[in-house]
């Protein structure tokens, strides 16, 4: 990480250690610098190294002597440093043809069931383009980005705020499990196939990026492990959690590139972003049924967020340690390259979950009323589909006094809930 760099424009020398960068009376230089490189030029900020006619590591690696400004992390500093730029990666052939034939298949799709579609839109402020935005009757619209090589987070975080600023849910496509848009914004994987199969109409399967919620009741013998416990221990309340088809029980059928599509415009799936446990930074987007998230809504008792401006917290404010500049150049030191193995991403594995609290008692008389939250609870509980119910007089004054306790209902309304 370099802490120096030369500004081509000014012709000036930065020292990023120093709160002023060493030039007081330029305050406005920090927020240049900091520009968007796509809104500035892309060779405002050189190597120091390469300015001073030295070796640039990056350079002579057959990459870029231009820089970028960023937070860096030390410790629990976040310094500023000067980056590389990478060098763009161009699709190949290969990935060129699957590029457009998913593409393709997307717009096609969404005119057999009668929605508009239009391929490269273009947004208002011209900072990025949909692969193709699919329209639906309530006038949803649902942005596809098929992002089949890598792209960094901070593009896959930019693009999406921009999208949704602009009235667009994104859906980002990828084929590799690595991808660094992996639950950064709404997303679905498909298989890595030739162009020709997907031309052809194959089955394109979301492998990941699409779940469902299941609820159960946490009793021993039971399916599921306890989310509270670490070992084989039971806790008796009710758990939910996000399940991939193939791992929900009963397993449910998989969904294809057409259904989402479809499923997506029309709003009988949407985007939904859980938290990871511990972590109010760290989370999950993914594809749910309406259904799900309206349930799960009610669960955590707040509303889904799609991707934002994030909210600067303690640790991301920049410090100033007020150093030398160190005019060595420190390209591949903590810079992403094609080489990198990069790790999975798409892991199939639950999110972590949540355990839903105790229900309150309620006195009532005549038939019961129950919230999806309650009906979901019971019918994790006793094992049924959800339902709706109406108890007798002597179990809705019991359904009062001790909650969810199946138990003590009479047989017949007991016959009533399991659905017999």
């Amino acid at each position: 990480m370099a802490n120096g760099v030369w500004h081509t424009g000014y012709g000036i020398e930065i020292n990023l250690s120093l709160p002023d960068l060493g030039h007081p009376g330029r305050p406005d230089l920090l927020r240049e610098i900091t520009a968007r490189v796509s809104d500035r030029d892309p060779q405002l900020l050189e190597c120091l190294a390469h300015h001073d006619g030295r070796e640039c590591l990056s350079e002579t690696g057959g990459k870029s002597p231009w820089m970028f400004i960023r937070r860096g992390r030390v410790g629990g500093r976040r310094p500023l440093v000067a980056s590389h730029l990478p060098i763009t990666h161009k699709a190949t052939p290969a990935e060129s043809a699957q590029h457009k034939a998913t593409k393709e298949r997307i717009v096609e799709t969404a005119g057999r069931y009668g929605l508009d579609a239009e391929a490269e839109m273009p947004m208002a402020n011209r900072r990025s383009i949909s692969d193709a935005v699919v329209t639906g009757p309530g006038g949803l619209r649902i942005g596809w980005e098929i992002q089949y090589h890598h792209l960094s987070p901070s593009s896959v975080h930019r693009r999406s705020v921009n999208a949704v600023e602009h009235g667009i849910t994104p859906l980002w496509g990828a084929k590799d499990r690595t991808a660094s848009l992996i639950d950064r914004a709404p997303w679905a994987r498909v298989d890595d196939m030739p162009w020709k199969d997907i031309v052809d109409g194959k089955e394109m399967v979301i492998r990941g990026g699409y779940r469902h919620l299941e609820t159960w009741k946490c009793l021993p013998g039971g399916e599921r492990h306890c989310l509270l416990s670490e070992g084989a221990g039971h806790c008796g309340a009710v758990h939910a959690d996000w399940f991939v088809p193939a791992l929900c029980l009963p397993q449910k059928k998989p969904v294809f590139i057409e259904d989402l599509v479809l499923q997506s415009a029309t709003g009988q799936s949407a985007p939904v972003y859980v938290p990871s446990r511990g972590s109010g930074r760290a989370g999950r987007h993914m594809w749910v049924s309406a259904a799900d998230r309206a349930l799960w809504e009610e669960i955590v008792e707040e509303k889904t967020p799609l991707p934002a401006a994030p909210v600067e917290e303690d640790d991301d404010v920049v410090t100033f340690a007020e150093q030398e500049i160190d005019r060595t150049c420190r390209a591949g030191e903590d810079n992403w390259s094609v080489g990198d193995a990069r790790p999975l991403r798409d892991l199939d594995q639950p999110t972590g979950g949540f355990t839903l609290p105790s229900l309150p008692a309620q006195r009532v008389s005549g038939p019961i009323r129950i919230t999806p939250v309650e009906r979901a609870a019971a019918s994790a509980a006793l094992g049924c589909p959800p339902w709706e119910l109406g108890l007798c007089a002597g179990c809705s004054q019991l359904m009062g006094r001790h909650g969810q306790n199946a138990a003590m209902y009479c047989k017949a309304c007991r016959a009533v809930l399991n659905g017999r």
